[in-house]
């Protein structure tokens, strides 16, 4: 699908048809949206912009020179924009390609920043002059879904740790959950570095207004609190997963403490029985008291081994 932003007349209309763009010139046109495109429509946006779209493989590479580059006719930027998920987050490369003011981006998936830009062009034509000011205010749009991500993970962790404090039930599955949470803070931290690398690049350009420049230090300023916050943020994860694995650790060696001194208590009214047991005379046997004196025995073993172990205060 194809959306051709354009002006006219004062206002800002869509084109959903790539035969549009015959009639248009690249001072009416100010974004071009392509949303898992066609085969004509990709051609036909190449076309009218005079350069060579990437490729989703291209838009995927992590190298510095992939993710952005800048030629005699055009700026390419490559960026992630993460999709929360009930469990795990996924990320959807984005290409941007800024050509003569004209913004073109690329995606395979919907993307509520980019939805709300659109509606945003739309409804405040005069704010967006150029295709270098829709991609900024994406950007910008991003970063604050980004922290409202990283808001909602620092809940979750509070919550856990709510859990870990009352001491409620702890186990395999509560570790897996921490895991998880674990991952996907380090999602959102590799998608806030990209974002970062990407504003950084731009402010080396010398294509890009100069007038957006104050803007992109701001961007810069709250990528890097973002950045320290999910550091913060998988610190205490670390945090509260060494207290979870202490905590468990603690609850086996309790069981274990059981194990041992039942096994330690029976020893020696085990010993006395089994001597008592053989098959050959022994001293005060023959007689009918042979029972409870071995039942005797067994009992002031266990009662001493019993007090050993509380004078060292063991139990």
């Amino acid at each position: 699908m194809m959306d051709i932003f354009y002006k006219s007349n004062g206002q800002i209309q869509v084109s959903q048809s790539e035969t549009s763009l015959g009639t248009l010139t690249h001072a009416d046109v100010i974004w071009i949206d392509l949303f898992n495109p066609s085969g004509e429509e990709k051609r036909a946006a190449e076309a009218f912009l005079g350069t060579t779209i990437q490729s989703r493989a291209q838009a995927e590479e992590i190298e510095s020179s992939s993710r952005f580059s800048e030629t005699e006719d055009a700026l390419f930027a490559n960026t992630n924009f993460l999709i929360p998920g009930p469990e795990e987050y996924s990320m959807i490369p984005v290409s941007f390609i800024i050509s003569d003011n004209i913004l073109t981006t690329l995606r395979e998936s919907p993307l509520r920043s980019i939805t709300d830009i659109q509606r945003r062009v739309q409804a405040f034509p005069k704010l967006y002059p150029s295709g270098y000011m829709v991609f900024v205010n994406i950007l910008e749009q991003r970063i604050d879904l980004d922290a409202d991500m990283i808001e909602l993970m620092s809940k979750e962790i509070e919550q856990y740790n709510r859990k870990v404090s009352l001491g409620e039930d702890i186990n395999e599955e509560f570790l897996l959950d921490i895991n998880q949470l674990q991952e996907n803070t380090m999602l959102v931290r590799e998608n806030i570095v990209d974002k970062q690398r990407v504003v950084s690049s731009i402010l080396k350009s010398n294509r890009y207004p100069k007038s957006l420049q104050s803007k992109l230090n701001v961007m810069l300023k709250d990528i890097s609190s973002l950045i320290n916050h999910t550091n913060f943020s998988f610190e205490r994860l670390e945090y509260l997963q060494n207290t979870v694995i202490g905590l468990i650790n603690l609850d086996q060696n309790k069981i274990m403490k059981v194990f041992t001194l039942v096994s330690l208590l029976l020893m020696p009214p085990t010993l006395i029985a089994s001597f008592f047991g053989m098959n050959m005379k022994l001293p005060q046997t023959g007689s009918g008291w042979d029972w409870v004196i071995t039942l005797g025995l067994m009992l002031i073993s266990f009662g001493v081994i019993l007090l050993i172990f509380k004078k060292r205060k063991m139990l």
